[in-house]
């Protein structure tokens, strides 16, 4: 269909967009935002009105344009358009400030940075966080960070990891996660330690664990491996738990951890590596293993779970990431997080820590694009009125096609003729998460289910007077993978059921 497209006019694709059944225009909005001509580019742009569109499509068109593999100017400056100016749906704002973030990082991966559109861009991403006033704008202009990756922003994004509140410290922290080891400068180390040893202020433990591993994962100094194991000693109980896996994760982590060697020889010191510390018997946990291991690809499943000290989940990370020739890519993570319930179950709050509003939400990252977060409940009256009117349906968080591999080379052979080389991978996708909190039964349940198919064309053409050759191979790849928590905190200890079901692939 995508090849189809790029050789249509745009009053072709126009008529097409308008006489396209309700049901078919997401799939359509997906293809043509794929082809990225010029022609369905200006069709999609007199299509889309944004005052009146259903912001269930408006939505599909971001997120589409937020994953394309290769993005053009002319994508970019048509979602910057839609974007300037008018009153959106906080939803579909949201999401088109994300978009503009990956949009901006993946033109700058190819070199483009020096645009006028991608300083735009950057502009409208930066400018609007020195404008924002509430602290969801603040969050949200900070996750649009993350996705663009500029080394520019860094110190932008520690200045809000160190003075923010809670949820801005947070995205801020997360978004600095994903920036390559080269860019966690010294600078930036400083600031994780203030935060991790709270040396200004007071930090929620989530996000002085987020420090810790910032420091644990780029080329850690073995005074900061010794001062965070030595500071588990001084923690609760589940928090000194989870850090204390963390560390004994990267020591069997595969061959990639950079601090691993530090590690080891860390180890070797009796004053740090006896039962004193690694006694501390929490239910948080820390795992990480192999899905698939070939000779170009390593596969990792990983899961976090961290605990209040009462067994109440304060946050829960699931994580699929491909390792291949030194390069990583999120394939996806699903986080939940709840917060607040201490005061809930009655707990204490640790001294110095702010009471947090009551809220439940979630947050995914798919092909290093981290889409806008979900909130299940946000205050007690939300949370009631939510467990009386649960609908029992996920929430969809990701759901359509997108065009991974969009590859055209023309190859000159020695003896004067040329090879066509082109190759395309589509992804189907569909991936939705629940979490469930029961207040008379003392459950909470998590489940994420994901559903995906993957196709890739592969065609190799020899064209000469007096020869003609075509080599052509299809594959296509399903899968699904539901991953389910149940806890249930009604008996001492908690009771807790992790599953994790992978159905069979089927490949052709």
């Amino acid at each position: 269909f995508i090849q189809m497209l790029r050789s249509a006019k745009k009053k072709d694709v126009l008529q097409l967009l308008r006489r396209a059944p309700e049901e078919m225009r997401p799939f359509l909005v997906e293809a043509v935002v794929a082809t990225q001509s010029v022609a369905s580019l200006a069709a999609l742009s007199d299509f889309l009105d944004f005052s009146k569109e259903p912001k269930s499509l408006l939505e599909k068109f971001l997120y589409t344009a937020a994953f394309s593999p290769r993005p053009s100017r002319e994508l970019l400056h048509l979602v910057l358009d839609k974007l300037d100016g008018k009153q959106l749906a906080p939803e579909t704002w949201e999401t088109g400030i994300v978009a503009v973030g990956s949009l901006v990082g993946k033109l700058c991966q190819q070199k483009l940075c020096g645009l006028p559109v991608v300083e735009r861009g950057v502009e409208t991403v930066l400018g609007g966080l020195r404008g924002a006033k509430e602290e969801p704008e603040v969050v949200i202009y900070l996750l649009a960070l993350g996705n663009a990756m500029l080394p520019e922003s860094i110190p932008t994004l520690l200045d809000h990891a160190e003075d923010g509140p809670t949820a801005v410290t947070a995205s801020a922290i997360s978004a600095l996660q994903r920036f390559p080891a080269p860019h966690i400068s010294s600078k930036v180390k400083r600031v994780m330690r203030r935060i991790f040893h709270q040396k200004r202020k007071s930090y929620d433990k989530t996000c002085r664990l987020a420090a810790a591993e910032i420091l644990l994962h780029n080329h850690p100094s073995p005074m900061d491996v010794i001062n965070i194991l030595l500071a588990t000693s001084e923690m609760e109980t589940e928090m000194a738990t989870f850090l204390l896996l963390k560390v004994q994760n990267s020591l069997r982590d595969h061959h990639h951890h950079l601090a691993r060697n530090i590690m080891k020889d860390i180890m070797g010191d009796p004053r740090i590596n006896n039962y004193n510390f690694f006694s501390k018997v929490g239910i948080s946990s820390s795992f990480s293993g192999p899905l698939t291991v070939t000779q170009d690809l390593i596969s990792t499943f990983g899961l976090d779970l961290l605990f209040l000290e009462g067994g109440f989940l304060r946050k829960s990370i699931s994580n699929f990431s491909l390792f291949s020739h030194g390069q990583q890519l999120r394939a996806a993570q699903v986080t939940f997080e709840a917060q607040g319930m201490e005061a809930m179950m009655g707990e204490n709050l640790s001294e110095g820590e702010e009471e947090p509003e009551l809220m439940a939400g979630m947050s995914a990252t798919f092909f290093d694009v981290q889409l806008r977060p979900i909130i299940f409940f946000q205050g007690y009256t939300d949370l009631m009125a939510k467990v009386l009117l649960s609908s029992g349906e996920p929430a969809s968080v990701v759901k359509g096609n997108l065009l991974l591999m969009d590859h055209h080379q023309v190859i000159p052979l020695q003896s004067g003729l040329q090879v066509t080389v082109k190759l395309q991978g589509g992804l189907g996708l569909d991936i939705s998460a629940d979490m469930d909190v029961s207040i008379w039964e003392q459950e909470l349940k998590t489940s994420v289910n994901a559903r995906g198919s993957l196709t890739m064309d592969f065609q190799a053409e020899l064209d000469s007077p007096f020869l003609q050759a075509t080599l052509r191979s299809q594959t296509e790849v399903e899968t699904s993978i539901h991953f389910d928590t149940m806890l249930r905190f009604s008996s001492s200890p908690v009771l807790m059921c992790l599953q994790l079901r992978e159905e069979q692939v089927p490949y052709r």
